[in-house]
């Protein structure tokens, strides 16, 4: 059967000359979302998209598996405690308070904000004695946080709304009389391209104006700078840590409110320009509890005297582990011999241990529903005895565990609401060899009976030092059920392994991560796990620039793609979108050497002519302010100009929602498109 042909895409004579390196760009004209060319484009791409979608084969399955809703890990104050949960019949998590005596009550619905569902919850954080809490809300996939304060008593606003507080901390000061939070400068005070940038550290009083904030800090630092910022439990010590972009290595102050006031705190240094990650804990017992990979990979926990926090006098309390990644810890005080509960993933596979505090001697280990993931370990912040954390794997929707220190015993907390059926599935990891003899792990679910080849979808990520760990997910377990395979490849690039791990992947090593998928492939089909003909990949964000990677290096191996809100031109990606934050993890095309790193992999730049492509979906959204859909645009445009097969390659464009949090029912029909699409082509 012919293919029917593909919108008509001009092809511009767009030439940059970088670094004497003549760089093609055809198709430059799609990068403006708003001319009437690109408009027409993209209506012709969404009628081509609805001509060759079948049917949603998944659709009910998925919400069905989806009507299991969600419970988050409780955050403690005082008497009361703070918790998320979404029933089946939500299209959002709801925020809510338990009173001392049990009494539950809803505190922030973003339906009830928004009835229409675009509005998410972005982020929570009760004040230290649970009278008042600070949320964000953004609309329509921005990511644009706006932050408001509510009495948790009477359920009333107090503050707000306050803009520009994307990705804010917010650290209350003991009264819940202020708060330090984080906020991007006016966009009148900087270049129009630069106001995703900017950041600053301020101190609020509640009940004030924003005009009367005081900058705290950062003023004068990279405008590309992240900055975290809290304040111990007892008010005393304020801690703020700087980061470039998403840089794996952080700089680190810290200030004793006792002797400076909260407006003018008078910072010391803890590391500076240092290669490392390190975050601080001020013990109840007067102890500095000091989490870092400095000259330890995969993590340790160190102590000190909050006097002296410089890396000098640190003294190894848990000491890197030879395989497990330190993931956070936990201190119960409120037993004869304290103890520090420590969270570790062991090849991607979550385990907690129990320690002396005094010594960091081993003494115990949390017993664990299985092998999955574990959220983190929260305590009651003025101590105890009690944990709660929370659990997943590829079968059990999310679970909040709590964890007694006198008796050892876990039991379930509380369970995600819904009741859902679960299909059977058989779970492996699996061990292959890259292309450099490195030792990667895969996880793989399939179907309880019966042996390959089967149709599979090969999923993975492999950048940012973000780890693939095992979690329930109604789409895998649709297609699982339908008679698919599919796996997750833990690349370098990830966390899985620490550090060094995510090192391997990034900068001038990013071909790793690609190498380590084409590995994965051939690991699946020389396994008889399946066939290229039946093999599909898929990725969003870092990992769409994964497949799209992939299918420009290996177009024969790969029946199917699904490459979901990707960079692609990787030579032009810092100008837009949260790019320029980015080039700590791929680098900058504008220094000579690593415009060549970016240059040989940009998938965007190697489209070729007469080349049997896969079956492409790209899935975009056209509000997401991390990754425009600009790429996905340009490299559909060009794919569609130079494939020789007569499999589609199609653009779904969707409008209304960003990178991040979508509705329930936005979350159905995405998955189920997508899963129908790659069954499709792969013989499901």
């Amino acid at each position: 059967m012919t293919r029917e042909p593909y919108p008509t895409a001009r092809r511009e004579d767009a030439v940059d000359l970088l670094h004497e390196t003549p760089v093609p760009d055809p198709y430059r004209w799609l990068e403006d979302p708003d001319s009437p060319e690109t408009q027409e484009w993209l209506l012709a791409q969404a009628e081509l998209f609805k001509r060759e979608s079948e049917p949603q084969r998944f659709k009910e399955r998925i919400g069905e598996l989806l009507k299991s809703g969600s419970v988050g890990t409780p955050a403690w104050r005082g008497g009361r405690h703070f918790f998320s949960r979404r029933t089946p019949e939500q299209e959002h998590a709801v925020y809510y308070v338990v009173e001392p005596d049990g009494t539950e009550r809803a505190l922030v619905d973003p339906i009830a904000i928004d009835p229409s569902g675009l509005t998410t919850l972005d982020a929570v954080q009760p004040d230290k004695e649970g009278r008042l809490l600070a949320y964000q809300v953004s609309v329509g996939g921005d990511e644009e946080s706006v932050l408001y304060i509510v009495d948790v008593t009477t359920g009333v606003r107090v503050e707000g709304p306050i803009d520009r507080c994307r990705y804010s901390p917010v650290a209350w000061l003991p009264g819940g009389e202020a708060f330090y939070y984080v906020r991007r400068l006016p966009g009148t005070e900087v270049p129009e391209n630069e106001r995703q940038f900017h950041r600053r550290v301020y101190l609020h009083r509640v009940g004030t104006s924003t005009e009367d904030d005081v900058m705290i800090f950062g003023d004068g630092l990279k405008m590309t700078n992240y900055y975290g910022v809290s304040v111990s439990r007892d008010g005393r010590w304020l801690q703020i840590s700087a980061s470039e972009g998403t840089a794996p290595r952080n700089d680190l102050w810290v200030a004793d409110l006792t002797e400076s006031s909260p407006e003018r705190p008078e910072l010391r240094v803890v590391q500076e320009g240092v290669d490392a990650q390190t975050g601080l804990v001020f013990g109840r017992d007067g102890r500095l509890y000091v989490h870092t990979d400095r000259d330890a990979s995969r993590g340790r926990v160190c102590v000190t005297d909050p006097a002296t926090p410089g890396a000098e006098s640190w003294r190894d309390l848990i000491p890197e582990d030879p395989e497990a990644v330190l993931s956070d810890f936990a201190i119960l005080d409120d037993l004869e011999r304290p103890v520090m509960l420590v969270g570790w993933t062991r090849h991607a596979i979550s385990e907690i241990t129990v320690h002396d505090l005094a010594t960091g001697e081993r003494v115990g280990e949390v017993p664990t529903p299985g092998l999955g993931t574990i959220g983190g370990i929260a305590e009651r912040p003025e101590g105890g005895h009690e944990a709660w954390f929370g659990y997943t794997d590829n079968t059990t929707p999310p679970t909040i565990q709590r964890y007694d220190a006198r008796t050892g015993e876990t039991t379930l907390w509380a369970a995600s609401p819904g009741a859902v059926e679960v299909p059977p599935v058989r779970t492996s990891q699996q061990v292959f060899r890259s292309a450099d003899g490195t030792e990667v792990r895969m996880l793989v679910i399939a179907p309880v009976d019966g042996d390959g080849p089967r149709p599979t979808i090969l999923y993975g990520y492999g950048g940012f030092g973000l780890s693939m760990t095992p979690g329930y997910s109604a789409s895998i377990l649709a297609w699982v059920e339908a008679g698919g395979v599919y796996a997750i490849a833990n690349l370098r690039g990830g966390g899985e392994e620490g550090e060094d791990w995510h090192r391997a992947g990034m900068l001038a090593s990013k071909q790793n991560v690609f190498d380590d998928f084409h590995a994965a492939a051939e690991h699946l089909i020389a396994t008889g796990v399946t066939t290229p003909g039946q093999l599909a990949i898929s990725g969003g964000s870092n990992g769409g620039l994964l497949v799209g990677a992939a299918l420009t290096q290996r177009p024969e191996l790969y029946a199917a793609v699904a490459c979901s809100a990707p960079l692609l031109d990787m030579v032009r990606y810092e100008k837009f979108g949260l790019g320029a934050t980015w080039n700590v993890e791929y680098g900058s095309a504008d220094d000579p050497e690593q415009f060549r790193w970016l240059l040989a992999y940009s998938p965007y730049h190697h489209v070729r002519e007469g080349v049997a492509y896969p079956a492409t979906l790209f899935t975009v959204f056209q509000s997401d302010t991390r990754v425009h859909p600009l790429h996905a645009w340009k490299m559909c445009a060009a794919l569609q100009h130079a494939t020789a097969s007569e499999r589609p390659i199609l653009l779904r464009n969707e409008t209304e929602v960003g990178h991040g949090a979508r509705s329930i029912s936005r979350t159905v029909d995405l998955s189920a498109d997508t899963l129908t699409f790659l069954a499709r082509h792969t013989g499901l």
